[in-house]
């Protein structure tokens, strides 16, 4: 019996932590099936001033615009995800990460609000089939190959500014609002920093104004088993051997950095992996968390690039809202009524952090409301249960300016 209890616990670890890491939605959706659209642009100069010729992104939209083509929203993604934040591809797809609060009459509800969604530059999920972006992986014009490690370093800033024109594609030259969670909550301060006449309300989930000292050091440590893989050769693995056990070893520091010791306290225990191999008698026996994460990992790790990871890790590292000298100056450059998001038990983006992005807003008369997202999934509760603040989101979007 005692066996049977563990293989249990063990299998129902294992299915919600793919879950969390895939962040699907719930069962609750937006019913519409969605399509996956590209954007294209014939060049593009980064914020260093780098030039990338045949740039494109992928993006999707829920709901009508309207008339007056004020009634957008955008969305940007986490770290790991892509645009895919409501409904399905197909009858049988996976739900958008944010199903829960995104469709008709929910929070963010598309049967007045336009939503756009759009994978950013160096997208980490390249073998998807409905990823759609530019990066290190992508062929280089100018030589038939792909880029590897020549490809321009970008920033959250041009995540935002490639939005940017295709917003501007697209005839809308204003948000109702932008959000977003973890490197989306980046996203919508630079929006609300580098286009504040733009942006009329601003919905950072489980983020802070800018890469501290700590996170850094962070992504530095997520980035380390890649380029620690000798498959890696310096980025040049393109067409050879692919550096699938350094970036499946990131994946797995990445996922349980945006976990919690509740959850896996619950979730595993000490559970082995498997029930004859006691981790006292040998290295290669082990608990089933460590296999559950290597699993998960290497799952990932299947239609990801390495490289796109690298470049990741150095967007967020570089981050300041508004591409500004400080903190300060970009957080204050924010007019926008702020909306801030924070998760419990956040191990990525401490309350501290949001305590001085906060202060930095405030310090001009910027007005600014702050809630918890309840849980034990630590960061991810930004994602998994964003539906306990839909009450405060749909009275923050439906509040007048000024009011």
């Amino acid at each position: 019996m005692v066996r049977i209890v563990r293989a249990v616990r063990a299998c129902a670890a294992a299915a919600a932590l793919a879950v969390a890491v895939s962040a699907t939605g719930p069962a609750a959706a937006y019913e519409p099936i969605v399509e996956k659209k590209t954007f294209t642009m014939d060049s593009y100069t980064t914020i260093n001033g780098e030039t990338i010729r045949e740039l494109k992104v992928g993006w999707e939209a829920y709901g009508t615009l309207n008339q007056a083509r004020d009634n957008v929203i955008l969305i940007a993604h986490f770290f790991s995800g892509t645009s895919h934040a409501a409904g399905r591809y197909s009858q049988d797809g996976a739900r958008g990460y944010w199903d829960s609060i995104i469709g008709s009459g929910k929070p963010i509800d598309t049967d007045k609000y336009y939503v756009i969604s759009v994978d950013s530059l160096v997208n980490l999920n390249t073998g998807s089939e409905h990823v759609v972006t530019t990066g290190p992986a992508s062929t280089n014009p100018e030589t038939g190959e792909p880029y590897g490690m020549d490809f321009p370093i970008v920033e959250i800033g041009d995540f935002v500014r490639v939005q940017k024109r295709l917003l501007a594609n697209l005839g809308i030259d204003r948000l109702h609002a932008v959000m977003g969670a973890s490197m989306g909550a980046l996203q919508a301060y630079d929006w609300a920093s580098r286009y504040p006449d733009a942006v009329d309300r601003v919905i950072p989930v489980i983020g802070s104004g800018f890469a501290d000292p700590f996170l850094i050091g962070w992504l530095d440590v997520w980035a380390q088993p890649i380029r620690l893989d000798p498959n890696w050769n310096g980025g040049d693995y393109y067409g050879g051997e692919r550096p699938k056990a350094g970036l499946a070893a990131a994946l797995k520091t990445v996922t349980l950095h945006a976990q919690s010791w509740p959850w896996a306290q619950q979730a595993f225990g000490r559970t082995w992996a498997n029930e004859d191999a006691d981790p006292a008698k040998s290295f290669d026996n082990s608990y089933a968390v460590e296999a559950t994460l290597d699993k998960v990992a290497k799952d990932r790790a299947a239609t990801a690039d390495a490289n796109h990871f690298l470049y990741l890790v150095k967007a967020n590292q570089l981050f300041v809202a508004g591409s500004k000298d400080t903190p300060e100056a970009g957080l204050k450059a924010i007019d926008a009524p702020t909306l801030m998001l924070q998760a419990e038990g956040d191990l990525v983006f401490f309350p501290g952090l949001a305590d001085q992005t906060q202060r930095m807003i405030e310090s001009d008369g910027t007005p600014v409301e702050r809630a918890r997202i309840p849980g034990d999934r630590g960061h991810l509760n930004g994602v998994l249960n964003i539906q306990s603040q839909g009450d405060k989101i749909r009275a923050f979007l439906d509040r007048k300016v000024g009011e």
